[in-house]
């Protein structure tokens, strides 16, 4: 990514982890990253849920059903530093589940090499 593209990135990330602020209930959204196309046009969103008493996928749904709500709260927030906003595509960010099934694996291995050092 060049330089403008990630200051782009960075200033939506700040601004959009504000208005999604607003989606949150008894649950914890995280932006995780945001990728721009070369252009500028299309902003990838990598959202990260927690959601202890409901369904994350119902958070996800919630955020894809208001895409054009949170795109004009965006456009007010950088109209002075962006001429166009970008269009924006929000994804499940399973970063963190795929590190946990890994830590699982691995303490699985552990386990299995201490149980045959001891026989």
């Amino acid at each position: 990514m060049s330089i403008r593209t990630e200051r782009v990135a960075s200033v939506i990330k700040q601004d959009l982890g504000r208005i999604l602020q607003q989606y949150q209930n008894n649950n914890m959204i995280t932006i995780t990253d945001v990728k721009m196309t070369p252009d500028l046009s299309i902003a990838k969103i990598y959202l990260s849920v927690i959601d202890p008493v409901g369904s994350e996928d119902s958070v996800y749904e919630l955020i894809q059903n208001n895409t054009v709500s949170i795109r004009t709260e965006l456009a007010a927030l950088v109209r002075h530093q962006l001429r166009k906003v970008p269009e924006l595509h929000f994804y499940k960010d399973e970063t963190a589940q795929y590190a946990s099934k890994m830590e699982n694996l691995f303490r699985k291995v552990k386990d299995q090499r201490k149980e045959e050092g001891e026989d």
